[in-house]
């Protein structure tokens, strides 16, 4: 099987200086690009630790809390629960802002929330169970864990993106560049080899003819 070489390339001493140059460029960008990714990969894993750690305790909060919502409903009612759900204010403020890890632009959640009482949050002593107030303080647990769960989900996803994008440039270099490039070069510089060789042998036979006329 022929190797591949560049199309449209003349086989010149300044194209060949040219080809060795990008092929110089394109064998540093492939060390670069591979070392990105295996930083890239790295991160990925350390945060992907992270996730597993984050949605369990998601869950186990999450978890804790329907339990006491479904005791507080047995105790006081759909009704009453849902008249104190609605007495309930916001409490959480989130800012959005950004970091970058390896040039990939990821999100940094920063959530404030203050923890509150039976009063706080907007319903009476009298008309609710202790079971929901603990509820409420889960459910409160459970958000500010899903907004981290969230960014670092986000900077999963994103990180995997870059990963499987760095990997086809690798791959493209390794594979189909920098061969097309080596194969051009080993093909011009055998053509300048083919065209001194044809040089020589017509000088040499112009100086034979020439000796032969005199």
């Amino acid at each position: 099987m022929a190797q591949e070489t560049m199309e449209g390339i003349n086989p010149t001493r300044m194209e060949l200086l040219k080809l060795k140059d990008r092929e110089k460029l394109a064998v540093k960008g492939h060390s670069l690009l591979k070392e990105k990714r295996d930083a890239l990969i790295k991160e990925f894993f350390d945060i992907l630790d992270r996730v597993k750690g984050s949605r369990g305790k998601v869950e186990e909060t999450l978890k804790s809390a329907f339990e006491d919502l479904t005791a507080a409903q047995v105790v006081m009612g759909d009704s009453a629960v849902q008249k104190s759900a609605l007495s309930v204010k916001e409490s959480i403020d989130v800012d959005i802002e950004s970091r970058s890890i390896m040039g990939v632009v990821v999100p940094v959640m920063d959530s404030k929330m203050e923890k509150r009482t039976l009063v706080d949050r907007g319903y009476s002593f009298a008309d609710t169970s202790v079971r929901l107030d603990e509820a409420a303080k889960k459910f409160e647990e459970s958000l500010a864990l899903i907004i981290e769960l969230g960014e670092i989900e986000k900077t999963i996803y994103l990180l995997a993106a870059e990963i499987e994008s760095t990997k086809r440039r690798v791959n493209a270099l390794e594979h189909i560049m920098i061969p097309k490039l080596q194969n051009t070069v080993k093909s011009i510089e055998m053509r300048l080899q083919e065209m001194e060789r044809e040089n020589f042998v017509r000088l040499k036979m112009i100086k034979s003819t020439i000796e032969a006329e005199e």
